[in-house]
């Protein structure tokens, strides 16, 4: 029976969101006067870029009866790849060293963020339509180590380690909530842990930060600067924290303080309980995005539903743990807080999606 939008899904985005604007004033406000002259820079291209197109998006995505992806899903995925490849074009664009992103004409945007979303619907129309075949080592099993072989190679040449693991954990829980069977999650995971120590041999990029991470190496303290700038804004931060716009460690000493590093910002101006607030706010938004796939129509609305969620978590907790030294760092934004236009414009698109899907959920 069709219900309205989950609101107790949406105001917590919603929330977050907002915050994310008054936060990215704060770390952004010296670095755009610098770089600009103009210390709302950043913000006013985050609040167009990503909030104005963002609400757009995810206002028809709420719209859209959520089949519709299912059925676009192939055209979705192939047009995801297209401008994956594009970054290596003339259209493309290098920066710190990665080449993940495509300038057209002064705009540029990260095709990446939309191929996680591009994948994860293709994955879960691709799985709800196989059904039992899902068990099936030549229909359902060898057709998506393919397809995790096209993942691994086009994130691999983009150098973003970090977004190989959240795309392929998304897809890893959409094959697991498929009722495949054990024998073929047992396979997946070795070969998941045998691709990505693939990976990381493979690439130039990603052993410095491990080795930085493990204290292993002859320069420790250059490898190290950004990971020790952002622990001593966490734990200067205290209880309470230093107060809203009074961070110090944003004014050129933490790497990146509106992207990467935001939740580090976060740590010092609103202290440990202000931390704990906006993983309370991640941990809400999975608890209520979960709810919403449990209680789905369909298995492809369970499917979609749960890989959103899922992508959206692991990576506030990459983001955040990395900040935290509990893995080796990485370059992912904090979902809904960190500048970066493209990012968060799919992730409210994302969150459109789900909204429609909440509108047809079984009674709980």
């Amino acid at each position: 029976m069709k219900i309205k939008v989950d609101l107790s899904f949406v105001i917590p985005v919603a929330l977050l969101t907002v915050i994310g604007f008054g936060v990215l004033l704060s770390a952004s406000f010296i670095i755009g006067k610098e770089n600009f002259d103009d210390p709302y820079h950043y913000l006013k291209h985050q609040l167009l870029f990503g909030g104005v197109l963002g609400l757009i998006f995810a206002f028809f995505a709420s719209k859209i009866n959520y089949h519709f992806w299912e059925k676009a899903s192939l055209f979705i995925i192939f047009g995801a790849i297209i401008g994956m490849i594009l970054v290596f074009t003339p259209l493309g664009m290098e920066l710190n060293g990665a080449r993940r992103w495509i300038d057209i004409g002064g705009i540029t945007f990260q095709p990446s963020e939309f191929f996680k979303l591009a994948a994860i619907i293709y994955f879960s129309a691709w799985i709800s339509r196989k059904g039992k075949q899902v068990n099936s080592w030549s229909v359902g099993y060898i057709p998506i180590l393919i397809m995790l072989i096209v993942v691994f190679t086009l994130f691999f040449f983009q150098k973003s380690t970090s977004a190989t693991i959240i795309t392929i954990f998304s897809l890893g829980v959409i094959y697991f909530l498929s009722k495949v069977k054990m024998r073929f999650v047992v396979v997946s995971v070795i070969l998941a842990i045998l691709g990505f120590g693939l990976f990381i041999s493979l690439g130039s990029h990603q052993m410095p930060r491990i080795l930085s991470y493990l204290g292993i190496g002859n320069e420790p303290e250059s490898r190290d600067y950004h990971i020790n700038q952002a622990l001593i804004a966490i734990g200067s931060g205290g209880i309470t924290g230093v107060g809203y716009n009074n961070a110090v460690s944003k004014y050129n000493f933490l790497p990146e303080p509106m992207g990467d590093s935001i939740f580090a910002v976060i740590a010092q101006e609103f202290g440990f309980i202000g931390s704990l607030i906006i993983i309370g706010f991640y941990i809400l938004i999975f608890l209520r995005g979960m709810r919403i796939a449990m209680n789905s129509p369909d298995k492809f609305a369970q499917l979609l539903t749960a890989g959103i969620i899922v992508m959206v978590t692991i990576q506030a907790f990459v983001n955040i743990a990395s900040m935290c030294k509990l893995m080796p760092l990485t370059g992912q934004p904090l979902p809904f807080l960190s500048y970066g236009g493209t990012n968060l414009a799919v992730l409210l698109t994302s969150m459109g999606i789900i909204a429609n899907i909440s509108k047809y959920m079984r009674k709980a």
